[in-house]
This record gives structure tokens, C-alpha cells and sequence, in this order.
């Protein structure tokens, strides 16, 4: 892989996220999908092709022209595999999350917390969702898959994303998925290849004789069984993220705006939500936003 440099998201090209997360003979898949046409396309090839002028201006072309959105599959895939399952891939080169839920305020927890290394990478893929990226090495699919789901459930990330075979955005490439298109852009942040031992997330393994992981407590407001409703899920998430020392002010403007489309007053929904869990957690301490009309509201969803 070539070596990678710090600088602004907008100085990694496509070309440059390529070279870097791969050597040059590994075979990856690039997916292109359009949703409105409900069209979807396939290649797989060496990481040089695809990194190549010819090849990634075909995909600018796609993107810009015909409105296809641009992914890549982060693990790469046997010599002679034509598909992207879990069963065509030949090593595991990254681990993910995808904070589609409270963004930054995800992304924070994950640079405050102890129990993941700094990721290498953090794709801006929309306004306030991101995607963050760990390269990794001498890991095996399960020990993989494991993590991926330990570190949704930690960083209330997307569920669906803890499949080795899952691609994720290319920086460079618009996200056509919404109205106004986006720039999707990485920030580089380590060049640090990593281990499982690296990791001290619980995963909790489905295979008996698996290698063990280190393991660490449950945060507050987590539960074994996890919520069952949108309600609980953010009162679990905004818990688990004051535990994590994320500022009160800036999780109730995360949440009102992730609740802005059903939720009459998401302001006030956003307030007190954050204003009980800050209560319930410290509950003599001082300074709570709106704590008392927490108290004159409780139970208004």
C-alpha cells in the first residue's frame, strides 16, 4: 500500500483512498448502484486498475452523468472469486462503523473512548454521517464480524453494517442519495496498522474455541436485551455517550436533529430526553439543561 498523508478531506482523491488501503494486486469490488433506476453494477479487479485513470474516470462518469452512487468493498477477494460474499474473501484488511445515527456525536465517543484505537480514516458521507475505518491485519473473518457488531452496538452505529463483505463510500464521489448531492470526503488520521489485540471491545463470539477477546462492562444505560423502540434507543444512546463525557448542548442538537421529521418539537423532545438521562445518571449534580421542566414533563415522547 502506499503511504498515506495527513492533509484536508478534499486533498484525498478516490485514486489516492484506493492506493492506500490496498497493495496494488489485491482484488477488491467497486459497486455502482442508482436507486432511482433501481439499477446496480459490479467490478472486481486489482486494486491498480481500479486506482487507474481509464477505470476511475468511468466512475466519475457514472457518478456525475448518470447519477450512480460509488462504493467499495473494504476486504479483498480470492484470486478466482467473481462474486462479494463472505465466502469470497480472502482477507480481512478493515474494520467499520457506519454513524448514521447521531454522527458526531458517535464520531465523538469514538476519539474519547478507550476501547478502539483511532481509526485511520473518517469518510464524511452526508451532512452528520460518517463512516469510520480501521486498517487491520492477522484477523480472521469471525474474530472480524464479532467486533463489527461490538462496536455498532457501542458506538450506536448501523447494525446492518457488520458484514466483512459490506462496501462502504468512496471519498471523491458524490452521494446521490438525497435531493442536493453531497461530496463524500475522507480525513486521514494514522497511517497505524492494527491488531485484534488492539480492540478490547466485548465481542461476543457465536463459535466456541474462538480466540479470546478482551472483554470490557457494559455502559450505562445498555442493556443486555438493547432497546425495542426509536424512545429507548435514543435514552440508551444518549446514556451511553454522557458516560462517555459527550456534551449535553451538543447531543441535544444531534438529536433534534436526527428526530426532526417525527417529532412535532424536536427541540423540546431532544431537551428533555437529555435532561432526564443527565438527571438519572447524576442526579444531585447541578447545572442540567432545563432539568426542571424535565421533572414537570416526564414521560412525553
Amino acid at each position: 500500500m502506499s503511504e498515506a498523508k495527513p492533509g484536508t478531506p478534499e486533498k484525498i482523491t478516490s485514486a489516492e483512498y484506493i492506493r492506500a488501503n490496498f497493495e496494488p494486486s489485491e482484488r477488491i469490488a467497486v459497486l455502482l448502484r442508482n436507486a432511482e433506476r433501481c439499477e446496480s453494477l459490479q467490478r472486481i479487479s486489482t486494486a491498480e486498475k481500479i486506482a487507474a485513470n481509464p477505470f476511475q474516470n468511468w466512475l466519475r462518469y457514472k457518478n456525475t452523468k448518470e447519477g450512480f452512487d460509488i462504493y467499495v468493498g473494504m476486504n479483498t477477494l480470492k484470486p478466482i472469486s467473481f462474486r462479494r460474499t463472505k465466502d469470497d474473501i480472502l482477507a480481512i484488511r478493515h474494520l467499520y462503523v457506519d454513524l448514521d445515527h447521531h454522527g458526531s456525536a458517535s464520531l465523538a465517543m469514538i476519539e474519547k473512548s478507550t476501547l478502539v484505537p483511532p481509526p485511520n480514516y473518517v469518510l464524511n458521507t452526508s451532512p452528520d454521517k460518517f463512516q469510520a475505518i480501521w486498517r487491520v491485519n492477522d484477523m480472521e473473518l469471525r474474530e472480524a464480524e464479532d467486533l463489527l457488531h461490538a462496536m455498532a452496538r457501542e458506538f450506536d452505529a448501523d447494525k446492518a453494517a457488520t458484514d466483512a463483505a459490506r462496501v462502504l463510500r468512496v471519498p471523491g464521489f458524490l452521494n446521490k442519495k438525497y435531493q442536493q448531492d453531497f461530496l463524500v470526503s475522507a480525513r486521514f488520521q494514522t497511517d497505524q496498522l492494527y491488531y485484534l489485540r488492539d480492540f478490547k471491545l466485548r465481542a461476543e463470539s457465536v463459535e466456541l474455541g474462538h480466540r479470546n477477546i478482551h472483554s470490557a462492562p457494559r455502559k450505562a444505560g445498555l442493556s443486555g436485551t438493547g432497546p425495542t423502540s426509536q424512545s429507548e434507543r435514543d435514552w440508551a444512546y444518549v446514556k451511553n455517550a454522557l458516560a462517555n463525557g459527550v456534551d449535553p448542548e451538543e447531543l441535544i442538537r444531534q438529536l433534534a436533529h436526527s428526530r426532526a421529521a417525527d417529532k412535532s418539537d424536536p427541540q423540546y423532545y431532544a431537551r428533555l430526553t437529555v435532561s432526564k438521562a443527565v438527571a438519572d445518571i447524576q442526579p444531585h449534580s447541578a447545572g442540567t439543561p432545563n432539568n426542571s421542566e424535565a421533572g414537570n414533563h416526564r414521560g412525553r415522547n
